[in-house]
């Protein structure tokens, strides 16, 4: 029900924009996420915004350098990444739920997730 897109092997310094669509469905009052699992780590979380857009949440390691957006009427969440490293190498997931506020970093908390859009940095 969700499809990630716009990963790519970049250099580090360089940018890009992640897109997360659900055609045909709309998920009205869902927060959206995105998370991150490298080769051989556990899933991260990366960034979340709740429905109304007006609270975003981020990981330490990308705050100041990827900002999470949404666009309700195109049912669609973005990740804007800039001055991109190589430790940001990973597949990059996009997740919708209603999570609690203590849980808006939690994994278990979002109900439904997309296949994943890989993002490799090269240094």
């Amino acid at each position: 029900q969700l499809q990630a897109s716009g990963g790519g092997l970049v250099q580090a310094g360089d940018s890009l924009r992640l897109s997360c669509a659900a055609p045909g469905r709309t998920f009205s009052g869902y927060s959206m996420a995105w998370f991150r699992q490298a080769p051989g780590k556990e899933r991260e979380f990366v960034a979340a915004i709740r429905w109304s857009g007006s609270n975003t949440y981020y990981a330490d390691s990308v705050k100041g350098r990827f900002t999470i957006s949404r666009d309700n009427a195109k049912n669609t969440v973005y990740l804007q990444m800039n001055s991109l490293k190589a430790e940001d190498t990973a597949v990059y997931y996009c997740a919708a739920g209603r999570p609690i506020l203590s849980a808006v970093r939690t994994s278990s908390a979002y109900a439904y997730w997309g296949q994943g859009t890989q993002v490799t940095v090269s240094s």
